[in-house]
């Protein structure tokens, strides 16, 4: 798999654009009359303060502090960079901030402390409680952060937890849950070594022998080699509550016959020699950042038996802290808990574990491109399967009521479970599908018009995200020099600039345009013209000889335009049930409308085919098809002559036995709302419509343009179907990262 390549110029360029930093804070009531404000402020919020202060549990009632959490740091020991101070660890809290939104819907805000006094650091962080349902801590160096966290987890009645501890050490127990079970073995009686002292190890290993680990089994190193009884150099008194009666003296020594390695350390501490030397079926977490110590593959070739698992996305078995961190929050947060204990974090690696068992749902399967079934290459589920936000949670804040931690327990498991299911946005989901699906397929991604700075943005990124080869159609001197203006002069060399006078294959290319056009009034100089100065019909061409696997165009010149050029090589009109579907992204629902490009005016059988292309465009992006035909009456009220298709749409699809749901006709409101849908008890729906199947283009052109600019809808689209090969048609209003994005749908073949 091609590996992300970032430069120094795009992270600078995402974190300032569109403005700078990575969230914003928006209002959750209404804000726009005075009465508004005066609930909002004075005098109405005076009656929730007297509330709060004659009953401070009502602050979870009336105020956000029950979905809010601190992430807070110094700034002394961020990511593997070191001290940076407080100021420098801003970008990484921000970050930490908006992964808590992205998957687990907890609101975060990040603060920044300039003081490296631990005294100073705690009666910062303690004055600010009453503000937070809880506190994430973040790149402290060791050992002032065992220091502070104690310190608060004491002094406040909310949970403190440093995520470079804790969150490494659950993920590290889910995965050895189920590497001891696949290798027939049991964890009381297993010999650990852990290489590398520091916060994380020291957290590793403290988790996992409250989890029934036997003190006299774990061997813990550092740099100067094992932590035994008796050792006096580069001792602190958490190393010392680690130290065991041993002979061994070297991490080489320790390693002879045991059968759990976790490193939290450095690149290539163990040796192959070191692996050899193990036990049978041993288990290696090679967890350092961003090299492990050592590799899956140098593992593999002294011990096939290895189970081994690593701290890097592009390995099997990722330990990766995004799958406890927002998880454990959210569970604690519903209870509103006084702190998240060992039993939370054991309940959260459990409930890890035993989902990394299941089957793996098709989204998932469909956004890793392959099929991971439970096993040694399968032990840690994906930070990115949707059943997370809703198994582990409830996991958590179950252990949290059992142990009493919860101020409010959960009454109706079940409902929250639900709850949860609802809370997060499917379509962040779906994007990352599509493009984990488009960097397996590598796709070479031809982006017809090179002469645009937006489509080379595009085609950089293409490349640079380790999607595909990006062939940029233009003249390279032209390229080169627009490259230069936007800053990317070093990308000239990555991209494959093709053209009509540098390709081998133009009189192979003319003759099958002639062959194509030559009974519709065109003569050889027309065709000439065409494969050789139209970018349009040259890249159609390109991709119609396989000489590309997907096309990007329409930047630059109205769809209708570039439809009719596509179609000189491609059969993509009415007659061969070519069809324009558009996604359209709101407040976490995603709606297909169509057709948004080929069909003017369609009959009812047109209606149909449009219906089956939206519906093939659902299932390539993960979703099961339910179509509405929509028009201004419902189930044939009020009668209209133009309604009438739209009522007859659904017998054609009746006649040809198609296996997804549709109806109508109905209105939109019918086909969105359930609450509408439920006044219509014979409908065939089961639940809300994702495809809405429009009488004409221009009430789908109306309609997507007014959710763009009314309601603030991402689009994605139109999206090609129903033709003989992956074109995407942009709008000439995209933006770089829309093409991307119409890209990434090509390279998937979607449609």
């Amino acid at each position: 798999m091609s590996k992300t390549k970032v430069t120094d110029e795009e992270a600078l360029a995402f974190h300032l654009e569109p403005t700078p930093g990575k969230f914003e804070i928006s209002a959750t009531v209404p804000m726009m009359t005075q009465r508004d404000l005066s609930l909002a402020y004075s005098p109405g919020v005076a009656v929730p303060c007297l509330a709060i202060a004659d009953n401070p549990e009502l602050a979870y009632d009336y105020t956000n502090k029950g979905n809010l959490v601190a992430v807070i740091s110094n700034g002394t020991a961020v990511l593997g960079l070191g001290n940076l101070g407080a100021l420098g660890s801003k970008p990484v809290m921000e970050g930490k901030a908006v992964l808590f939104k992205r998957f687990a819907d907890v609101n975060s805000i990040d603060i920044e402390l300039d003081t490296e006094d631990p005294d100073e650091f705690c009666k910062a962080v303690r004055l600010m409680g009453p503000t937070f349902g809880g506190i994430n801590l973040e790149d402290i160096k060791a050992p002032e952060c065992f220091i502070i966290e104690q310190r608060l987890k004491e002094e406040m009645d909310i949970p403190v937890f440093h995520d470079d501890q804790h969150g490494t050490a659950v993920i590290c127990a889910a995965g050895l849950i189920n590497a001891l079970h696949l290798s027939g073995k049991k964890i009381e009686d297993v010999k650990i070594v852990l290489n590398g002292a520091g916060a994380a190890g020291i957290a590793c290993l403290e988790l996992l022998k409250s989890m029934g680990a036997r003190y006299d089994n774990c061997i813990m190193c550092d740099t100067k080699g094992v932590i035994y009884q008796g050792r006096t150099e580069g001792m602190n008194q958490w190393k010392s509550a680690h130290a065991v009666k041993t002979e061994a003296r070297t991490l080489d020594d320790a390693m002879k016959g045991c059968d759990v390695f976790l490193g939290v350390s450095a690149k290539g501490a163990v040796t192959p020699a070191m692996v050899a030397s193990m036990a049978d079926n041993p288990v290696i977490f090679a967890m350092a950042n961003p090299d492990p110590e050592i590799t899956p593959e140098e593992a593999h070739e002294v011990r096939m038996d290895a189970i081994v698992a690593t701290g890097r996305s592009d390995y099997p078995n990722q330990v990766n802290n995004v799958l406890g961190f927002p998880y454990l929050f959210r569970g604690a947060l519903d209870i509103n808990a006084r702190a998240i204990n060992d039993e939370m974090k054991i309940a959260c690696a459990h409930a890890l574990a035993n989902l990394a068992r299941e089957d793996v749902p098709d989204e998932v399967a469909l956004a890793y491109g392959k099929n991971l079934t439970f096993g040694r290459d399968y032990i840690i589920p994906t930070p990115f399967d949707p059943r997370l936000i809703h198994r582990i949670p409830p996991a958590v804040a179950k252990a949290g009521m059992d142990t009493g931690a919860a101020r409010r327990p959960i009454i109706d498991m079940d409902a929250y479970e639900l709850s949860l299911k609802s809370r997060m946005d499917p379509t962040a989901s779906i994007l990352r599908g599509l493009n984990t699906r488009a960097r397996t397929a590598q796709a070479r991604m031809i982006f017809a018009e090179g002469d645009d700075p937006k489509v080379l943005r595009a085609a950089v990124m293409y490349q640079r995200s380790g999607l595909g080869k990006a062939l940029v159609v233009g003249r390279e001197n032209d390229v080169k020099a627009k490259l230069e203006e936007a800053g990317l002069g070093d990308a000239v060399r990555e991209l494959e600039v093709v053209n009509a006078a540098n390709t081998p294959y133009l009189e192979t290319y003319k003759t099958f345009l002639y062959d194509r056009l030559q009974r519709k009034g065109f003569d050889s100089s027309d065709i000439h013209r065409l494969a050789a100065r139209d970018r349009h019909v040259f890249s159609a061409l390109m991709l119609a000889h396989g000489h590309g696997d997907g096309l990007v165009t329409g930047v630059t010149r109205k769809s209708a335009h570039v439809l009719e050029r596509i179609n000189h090589v491609f059969d993509a009109d009415t007659a061969n049930g070519a069809a324009g579907i558009t996604a359209l992204l709101h407040k976490g629902r995603i709606v297909f409308m169509a057709d948004t490009l080929v069909h003017e005016w369609p009959d009812e059988h047109d209606l149909a085919n449009i219906a089956e292309r939206a519906a093939v465009v659902a299932r390539d992006m993960g979703l099961e098809p339910r179509v509405a035909f929509v028009s201004f009456s419902t189930f044939g009220y009020p009668v209209s002559e133009r309604a009438e298709k739209m009522h007859l749409a659904p017998k054609v699809l009746d006649q040809r036995g198609v296996d997804f749901e549709y109806e109508g006709e109905m209105t939109v409101d019918v086909a969105l709302n359930e609450k509408a849908q439920g006044q219509y008890p014979f409908s065939r729906l089961t639940g809300p419509a994702n495809i809405l199947v429009v009488p004409a283009r221009h009430s789908a052109s109306i309609s997507v343009k007014l959710m763009q600019e009314m309601g603030g809808a991402t689009v994605i689209g139109p999206i090609l179907s129903g033709v003989d090969g992956s074109i995407q048609i942009c709008s000439t209003s995209s933006t770089a990262n829309d093409i991307l994005n119409m890209a990434v749908l090509a390279a998937c073949q979607v449609g």
